[in-house]
């Protein structure tokens, strides 16, 4: 069985498509630290992707932390590394920042926002099977 899927939304590179796929998979424990992840061949063949895509998404998540590579043996997902807090305070102010703009523009309230966020985490608690 292969370990996450994803429907293809025009709009949006296919590999950001799949490394978001894959880091659901992990933040809700579909995939774990130590379990085996996906060949470049392997998710070529089983999300009908280029080779070169897949290299994409692997060495993306590389390079996030998120895997660890055993040449010639297997790839591996890694625990997320920690974040220094002036980094993490970064990305949240970053992050959030977009997110508030795009709520905003869409009409869509503070507390909407928060209740959808909320629900996203409990989400990922609950359903390991995304």
């Amino acid at each position: 069985m292969f370990p996450f899927n994803t429907s293809f939304a025009p709009g949006e590179a296919v590999y950001e498509q799949v490394v978001f796929a894959a880091k659901r998979a992990m933040a809700s424990g579909l995939m774990r630290p130590g379990d085996r992840f996906p060949s470049v061949r392997q998710m070529s063949q089983m999300l009908k992707i280029n080779p070169n895509t897949a290299q994409k998404v692997t060495a993306r998540l590389v390079e996030e932390g998120l895997l660890e590579i055993h040449p010639g043996i297997e790839t591996v997902v890694r625990k997320a590394p920690p974040m220094e807090e002036s980094a993490k305070r970064r990305w949240l102010e970053e992050s959030t920042g977009r997110l508030a703009v795009e709520a905003a523009t869409r009409g869509i309230l503070p507390e909407e926002l928060h209740r959808e966020l909320d629900a996203s985490f409990e989400q990922l608690k609950t359903t390991p099977n995304l």
